[in-house]
């Protein structure tokens, strides 16, 4: 039964229930950090940390904190985890730091990490809420991700740096520009969402509309 909850709440929040092209949220980061593939990894890794551990540690003391301040202690304990992976990268790649600026600050504002706090670590046991937290970070990773991947290869050209298109590609400069990421995650959200989440829709109804469409068997004591 807890295996299921797992792969339940995992593939919610992979999926039909993503925080990015769902529910809309952390889009701040989408447009910042998009441009350039590696600092996009980075900023993934350090929300996947301070989800997953923000989630686990707002459930642990979930009995212990006071309704009435409870926002203001699950803002702490973000804090202090995202103050740790400004410290780590910092002292690490002081270089991508740089280039992410006040964004790495910012995750503390990022509405993913507070929502899953509130709506699912103060209902949950520590075990499902961490599973919640990595999930929804995951979620938000993999479509930042392949925005990033599309938004570097067509604005320079590029992918991690090195050259992957030849001197007959053209870049598109609007691509490493905040509208690049607008335009691409709104094609994203209209191939995933007018697809293949329809599809699924369009598969869990029909058994539904099959089984109201046939006709009922006569009762036993019927006539014939």
């Amino acid at each position: 039964m807890k295996s299921y909850k797992f792969r339940q709440v995992f593939k919610e929040n992979v999926g039909i229930n993503n925080p990015v092209f769902v529910q809309i949220l952390g889009i701040c980061s989408t447009l910042a950090v998009t441009n350039v593939l590696k600092n996009t990894v980075v900023m993934c890794a350090g929300l996947v940390f301070v989800t997953g551990l923000s989630n686990l540690t707002v459930s642990i003391l979930r009995k212990y904190i006071p309704g009435r301040i409870r926002m203001m202690v699950e803002t702490l304990i973000i804090a202090a985890y995202v103050i740790i992976v400004d410290v780590v990268l910092k002292a690490f790649i002081p270089d991508i730091s740089r280039q992410l600026g006040p964004y790495v600050g910012l995750i503390i504002t990022n509405c993913i990490i507070m929502g899953r706090a509130e709506a699912f670590a103060l209902s949950n046991p520590p075990t499902l809420s961490l599973v919640d937290g990595l999930s929804s970070g995951l979620g938000y990773s993999y479509v930042l991700l392949i925005i990033a991947f599309l938004r570097e290869l067509l604005g320079s050209g590029a992918i991690w740096g090195f050259r992957v298109l030849g001197d007959w590609w053209t870049n598109w400069n609007i691509m490493i520009m905040a509208p690049g990421a607008f335009f691409m995650l709104a094609l994203f959200i209209w191939v995933v969402k007018g697809n293949f989440m329809k599809e699924k829709q369009t598969a869990s109804a029909s058994p539904q509309a099959v089984s109201a469409g046939s006709p009922q068997p006569a009762s036993a004591g019927g006539k014939s």
